[in-house]
């Protein structure tokens, strides 16, 4: 009975002994990670990328580009560096890009462009060259693993010898840990990032196993190789089968090969869950110009492109989330209220000064800005953004009227309900058929006034065959008639146009319409000035 107990003591002891001394994972991920298809920030949360890439080696005095795409709700920026093939971006430089990325909430895709099309295009570096880069500037990435990843190198491989890139990758990887990198790691596919030859998707597994951190993201890159709804969902189903994760590191609405199915590629990507990042914001040359978001840097210049990425279906500002490490790990669901509705002023040709009492947000994040909408519908094109009550438009078209609104976001991405709609009508462009508007208060009562006439001169040099005058009836006052005009009302602002007998002017002349107005009793305010528009 005693040895039998001996042994029993000695085999328990030696269960506890093996259990003390088995290592706990060594290499649990930190910051941001990834957790099956899916990546999640440090707090458990998850977090799907929306954002565009911005070409910051070439443009590096454009800074302000952070903020820029920021207001336009991206929740992500993937920057292009350099380490020799082009100006490199050195330790200090990159350190400001880290800077410019905390301060503006966003998470930062940073990734070396100097891989590009390597085998098939002359001066492009190898992987192993990108990571020896990565060595240089590390001490500007520590303890910045919650929102800054790391991309290795850009379309590593062009369309030869593209089997080498299973192994270069997963070299890369390895050396990338062993240098002390612990952030969440990106690969791009080989033929320009296209991946035709299915190299990634065949050997992602393999890749992915190289890493100690069990911690890297793979990165499509969707152009003309994916112009059918059939490629876009084949190649994602293969990724989401493996239990692999994906990101759409690149796309355009376009590209010299072929058409890419952008509405497949945003749509197919919002239904999964996963994140797509567009190229490029602005800078672009070589034939791709027309891949710029926005033209010359200018966030109120957005190009198609940009309105379509931004502002259409699946687009960014209607599925972006910010991460919740820039809250604090907060889920703030609350929406700020409703600002108010934009008055108009400073009216031009090509713009117009906006402004409106501001929001007040609750819900712990912040009131981040405001979004200026053209009219009300499913599609409705931002006009432009403010981190203010109150902004200038620009690049608007001479002689249109425009009805806006304006919706207020947080910082964790809620947007208030709109305001109500605004109207204005752009003055007439060049010296060919301007105009201008002034009324005369005929008589007035206690309880309203006439104003007979407005006066509508043509200041042109030819002659024009319509006008449009937009005025704003003081608070309290009623809009109780009109004559010799087609009269609309939209809240406070009133929109005249000429009536079908009096629309033609010529150059110098005149032609007039008049309305009386209802108001409080004791009021003496009147309708003071007039915006007038040809058509």
């Amino acid at each position: 009975m005693t040895k039998r107990l001996g042994l029993a003591a000695a085999a328990l002891l030696s269960l506890l002994v093996s259990m003390l001394i088995v290592p706990a994972p060594a290499h649990a991920a930190v910051g941001l990670r990834v957790s099956g298809t899916k990546i999640l920030e440090a707090n458990g949360n998850a977090f799907v990328m929306r954002g565009v890439s911005h070409a910051h080696t070439w443009y590096t005095s454009q800074t302000s580009s952070f903020a820029n795409i920021k207001a336009l709700r991206a929740n992500t920026v993937r920057v292009v560096l350099s380490g020799g093939r082009w100006t490199p971006n050195n330790a200090t430089d990159v350190a400001n890009v880290v800077s410019l990325c905390r301060q503006n909430r966003l998470i930062c895709v940073l990734e070396n462009h100097d891989t590009t099309g390597y085998g098939e295009q002359s001066g492009a570096y190898t992987l192993d060259q990108a990571v020896d880069y990565w060595s240089s500037v590390r001490s500007a990435l520590t303890g910045t693993e919650d929102f800054i990843i790391v991309n290795i190198g850009n379309e590593p491989y062009g369309n030869n010898n593209v089997s080498a890139w299973t192994a270069a990758t997963s070299n890369a990887i390895t050396r990338m840990r062993s240098l002390g990198f612990q952030h969440m790691l990106m690969v791009d596919a080989p033929n320009w990032g296209q991946d035709w030859q299915f190299t990634m998707r065949d050997n992602a597994k393999t890749v992915a196993a190289a890493d100690t951190q069990k911690n890297t993201v793979f990165s499509i890159h969707m152009y003309g190789v994916f112009d059918t709804a059939a490629e876009i969902t084949a190649y994602l189903d293969a990724f989401q089968t493996a239990g692999l994760p994906l990101v759409i590191g690149e796309f355009g609405f376009n590209h010299s090969d072929g058409d890419p199915d952008e509405d497949t590629i945003m749509a197919q990507a919002v239904s999964r869950g996963i994140g797509y990042i567009g190229w490029s914001w602005s800078g672009n040359g070589g034939g791709v110009e027309y891949l710029d978001m926005v033209t010359n840097f200018n966030p109120a210049a957005l190009t198609s492109w940009g309105q379509r990425i931004f502002n259409g279906a699946n687009g960014i500002a209607a599925t972006s989330r910010e991460a919740t490490y820039f809250s604090g790990g907060s889920t703030d669901t609350t929406a700020p209220t409703t600002p108010g509705t934009p008055a108009a002023s400073g009216i031009t040709s090509t713009g117009a000064t906006l402004t409106w009492t501001a929001s007040t947000d609750s819900g712990g994040s912040g009131l981040a800005g405001y979004d200026v909408y053209r009219e009300q519908g499913t599609t409705d094109p931002l006009l432009g953004s403010a981190t203010t009550n109150s902004v200038t438009l620009t690049g608007l078209t001479p002689s249109t009227q425009y009805q806006v609104y304006v919706r207020a976001r947080d910082g964790a991405g809620n947007q208030s309900t709109a305001s109500a709609l605004a109207t204005f009508t752009t003055s007439g462009g060049g010296t060919g058929g301007g105009c201008t508007a002034a009324g005369t208060v005929q008589s007035q009562w206690n309880g309203g006034y006439v104003v007979q006439p407005v006066t509508v001169t043509n200041t042109g040099t030819t002659g024009i065959t319509g006008w449009t005058v937009t005025f704003t009836l003081p608070a309290g006052h009623t809009l109780a008639g009109s004559w010799n005009a087609s009269v609309s009302v939209n809240g406070q602002t009133v929109t005249a146009r000429n009536a079908g007998y009096n629309g033609t002017v010529g150059a110098g002349a005149s032609t007039s319409f008049g309305f009386q107005v209802t108001r409080p009793g004791g009021n003496t305010a009147t309708v003071s000035s007039y915006t007038c528009a040809t058509s």
